[in-house]
């Protein structure tokens, strides 16, 4: 009769240990993708920063694309305002080739070649872009990870317990780099 308590007593605990284990490593996933998205947010930021030098510098050069900077300018506005993560990411995503538009077109333009704040704004944002596809890839492992361990037993009941419901992947359309080689120079 004792055995049989301790026995149960001993399964009891098991079974409260794994429920506080798988818990704590869900809430774990969790925190990770919140800090992987803020990351990316970090960098989208920064862009968002960049966005103003690059439109003003470009003004006087792309005089005949002036709809094309407008367009960027109204994107940007559209994605800092958005009202949903979804609305967000397709601002985003239209934001990021507006910018990859209007600097192709501007490296038409032999003077800008000379142009070393140009030069640097394109390296500038070609890095962000790049580090934005990096963060993004982090977030995207993060995801599979957590939606990974939320399919799983004890962890579908403890999610659902928990509010914690499956991820979406996160895509910005940023995979290629904004400038995938310098342009060349023809004499």
């Amino acid at each position: 009769m004792w055995t049989t308590f301790v026995i149960l007593g001993g399964v009891s605990a098991a079974a409260i240990g794994l429920v506080i284990v798988s818990n704590n490593r869900l809430q774990a996933l969790n925190s990770r993708c919140d800090k992987a998205a803020a990351d990316i947010d970090v960098q989208l930021k920064h862009r968002h920063q960049l966005i103003p030098n690059l439109l003003e510098l470009l003004k006087g050069f792309l005089a005949h694309e002036m709809k094309q900077l407008e367009a960027v300018a109204q994107m940007q506005v559209a994605a800092v305002s958005a009202g949903s993560a979804q609305q967000r990411l397709q601002a985003e995503e239209i934001l990021g080739n507006k910018i990859k538009q209007v600097v192709l077109s501007a490296n038409q333009i032999p003077q800008l070649h000379a142009n070393q704040h140009f030069l640097s704004l394109r390296i500038e944002l070609t890095d962000c872009d790049n580090k934005i596809s990096a963060a993004r890839r982090f977030l995207n492992l993060a995801i599979d990870e957590y939606n990974g361990a939320l399919r799983g037993f004890p962890n579908s009941f403890l999610g659902k317990l928990n509010g914690l419901q499956a991820r979406n992947f996160f895509e910005l359309g940023l995979d290629r780099p904004m400038i995938e080689e310098a342009p060349a120079i023809k004499f």
